[in-house]
């Protein structure tokens, strides 16, 4: 029994999870990371924009601000180290008329005091030499260069397996039903939905079989679960808070408009909300939205006719060429709104037990520090950080084709002619990069469509998926039948004789 003892564990393996995962990974410890659903990055952090913020947006007393500023910084540092492809392209916030300017005005002060470097007040001059397609409504904007973008789930992905890489045991298909205080530590009881993990190992050391509940005790334990995250701490005990999903929808645009814009547009804020924006991803799609609905289904991922109508208003009165014929997919995420702020802190009456909760935007953006103030309230409650003599901090960059020079595909075709064969015709996605995605951890074909982009061209899968499904049977030795979408439930092939 004492293999399922922990020194923590860490429930939700999003953005956040596996930040703190990997960050504790720095220390000789006993970690966990428990996931409820087959994957990670399958909650909140699949539907996020993928933008790095650079803090203009959140008042200067906040939390999230802070952590914001900090976030933009270390993220830097994180993404060269995991090989992940960040690039700094900046924000605007426009204005229409001069009513706006004190407004902007504020939102660059109140910047300026949470320490955000580089922000000016550029005029239409500038904008007509930088951004030529916007809009000639537009007189002026606020220009932060430090926003970026990067691509979330691949971020989630290479953190946990770097993770993993210094020690972290990563259960998925784990869902926690209970938490007890048990001589001084914690109990989780937790359903098992799926016998998989990203090593293929952890759930048949810990003897939990799909279908069955087994049991994890932990010293600590770090709730960052998300949209659930106060469904879990109320199983500790602790529910003076409550998670109110806001939906956004988001609409995403064909490859051929990735140079729409030069930098990330936004409106004004509003008191609840970002606004309408035009995004430019790391994938080269420029994005559209979201909106914001205060909702109560946690489960409630539906598009709308008057979301779309909203986008397309909001985006082209900022970029006027924008076409709705050009969208190739329509998406929504919910948020975790949980009040104003973030809600990071130990719990006093569960001792050993620390919230870090209410997690929407800049989540992604602040995630690495977020990571540390957690490490940090997990040392002022008794648990002792001694660092390795040596932390694996790095790992090769994954191969991507489409970010890829032709002369250098022409390199990997040589060395493996695998590259030369493309599963996906719309992303430029090779059979090597689905079965290395497969061995890095893919069980599905969501799974592979976050490492890899295969499925998420305009044909949405027309020409690749059925190539796909081939590989996944060659590589995880499972019958077609058994090859899900994102999971039980999902199965995309029925009656097949082997």
């Amino acid at each position: 029994m004492m293999r399922n003892w922990y020194d923590v564990a860490i429930i939700g393996g999003g953005i956040t999870g596996a930040s703190i995962a990997r960050e504790l990974s720095r220390y000789r410890l006993k970690i966990v990371l428990l996931e409820k659903e087959v994957e990670l990055a399958f909650g909140v952090s699949k539907s996020n924009s993928g933008i790095i913020h650079p803090g203009t947006q959140n008042p200067p007393d906040s939390l999230k601000g802070k952590l914001c500023v900090r976030g933009n910084l270390l993220t830097r540092k994180i993404a060269g180290e995991l090989g992940v492809d960040f690039k700094e392209v900046g924000e605007l916030i426009v204005i229409f008329n001069e009513d706006e300017r004190p407004r902007l005005l504020q939102i660059k002060n109140e910047a300026e005091t949470l320490g955000v470097p580089g922000l000016k007040i550029v005029d239409r001059k500038w904008l007509d030499e930088h951004e030529p397609n916007l809009s000639r409504e537009v007189i002026a904007a606020l220009y932060a260069p430090t926003a970026g973008i990067i691509s979330p789930y691949r971020m989630v992905y290479d953190l946990a397996e770097n993770a993993v890489k210094n020690g972290v045991q990563i259960f998925l298909g784990h869902k926690v039903i209970g938490i007890t205080k048990e001589a001084g530590n914690l109990r989780l009881n937790v359903a098992v939905s799926s016998g998989e993990e990203p090593r293929g190992r952890a759930c048949r050391q810990a003897g939990s079989l799909a279908g069955s509940e087994c049991t994890f005790r932990s010293r600590f334990v770090v709730n960052a679960a998300g949209l659930f995250a106060d469904e879990v701490s109320a199983l500790a005990g602790v529910n003076d808070f409550k998670i109110r999903p806001r939906k956004g929808e988001e609409f995403l645009l064909d490859k051929k408009k990735e140079h729409l814009t030069n930098h990330i547009i936004f409106p004004l804020p509003t008191k609840t909300s970002k606004g309408i924006l035009v995004i430019k991803t790391s994938d080269g799609n420029p994005m559209i939205g979201p909106t914001a609905q205060e909702i109560d289904d946690k489960n409630d991922l539906s598009t709308s006719d008057d979301g779309l109508s909203k986008v397309i208003e909001g985006a082209r009165k900022m970029i006027p060429t924008i076409d709705g014929n050009d969208i190739i997919a329509y998406f929504a995420g919910l948020r975790p709104v949980a009040g104003d702020d973030f809600i990071i802190r130990r719990e006093e009456k569960v001792p050993g037990f620390i919230n870090v909760a209410g997690i929407q935007s800049p989540g992604l953006t602040a995630a690495p520090a977020v990571a540390l103030m957690a490490v940090e309230l997990l040392k002022k409650s008794g648990l002792r950080l001694a660092k390795k003599w040596l932390f694996k901090k790095h790992r090769h960059p994954s191969v991507h084709l489409f970010a890829d020079l032709f002369s250098k595909t022409r390199e990997l075709i040589k060395k493996n002619p695998s590259y030369g064969e493309i599963v996906c015709r719309c992303e430029m996605v090779s059979a090597k990069e689905v079965r290395d995605a497969i061995r890095r951890g893919a069980r599905t074909l969501d799974g592979i469509k976050f490492r890899t982009r295969a499925q998420a061209g305009r044909c949405h899968g027309g020409f690749c998926t059925i190539r796909i499904i081939k590989i996944m049977h060659e590589e995880l030795g499972i019958p077609y039948t058994e090859i899900t979408k994102r999971g039980n439930g999902s199965e995309v092939v029925r009656g097949v004789r082997e």
